[in-house]
């Protein structure tokens, strides 16, 4: 009885997971149909029995305000970068200038780091061209960068999306970490 109650605990564990690689296998398809369900469905147990990956570890907490409040901050960020980024091509009096960025994060999740890391390169002007796990740090590559201001504002940007990824789905320690600006280990010397 306690192997069935421990084998369902962790089933409804990774629900979130299963639900989201079953969306995801919809949306490569490009079909939200029952069989596209069905057979996202099967995948995705064959995947995860098969491959045996690490168990995903997620915080238990979804927060809707706050997922809501980084579903429509994100579009702005998506309409903003594209203009932006627009307006760099047609501006034929200067060049908009690049640079690559380190940006240290303030949690230490593999999965917040990776969200991050993702919306970042989403938005139109950065591209994450790696990513340091052991130190929590990304690089990205960012146009339209002109002086140290201009970095600045882009690291801010990046810790912005964490911080509104961390409150949507963050445990409460991480939460606290993020408000309180307190860097992840060792992150704090890179620059």
């Amino acid at each position: 009885m306690t192997d069935l109650r421990a084998r369902a605990s962790r089933i409804w564990r990774q629900l979130p997971f299963f639900v989201w690689l079953v969306a995801l296998w919809m949306l490569l398809w490009g079909q939200f149909t029952v069989l596209a369900f069905v057979t996202g469905l099967i995948v995705v147990v064959l995947v995860t029995t098969v491959f045996r990956l690490p168990p995903v570890e997620l915080s238990g907490r979804i927060n809707v305000w706050w997922g809501v409040v980084f579903v429509l901050d994100f579009l702005w960020g998506l309409v903003r970068g594209s203009l932006t980024v627009a307006w760099q091509v047609l501006d034929v009096r200067r060049q908009p200038g690049a640079a690559i960025v380190a940006v240290p994060l303030r949690t230490d999740d593999d999965l917040i780091m990776t969200h991050t890391a993702v919306v970042a390169s989403l938005i139109p002007g950065s591209l994450v061209i790696e990513a340091d796990r052991a130190r929590r740090v990304l690089y990205l590559h960012v146009i339209g960068v002109r002086s140290d201001r201009d970095v600045e504002k882009q690291r801010a940007d990046v810790l912005h999306w964490e911080e509104r990824i961390v409150r949507a789905v963050g445990s409460p320690g991480q939460v606290v970490q993020v408000h309180s600006g307190i860097a992840a280990k060792d992150a704090g010397g890179a620059r």
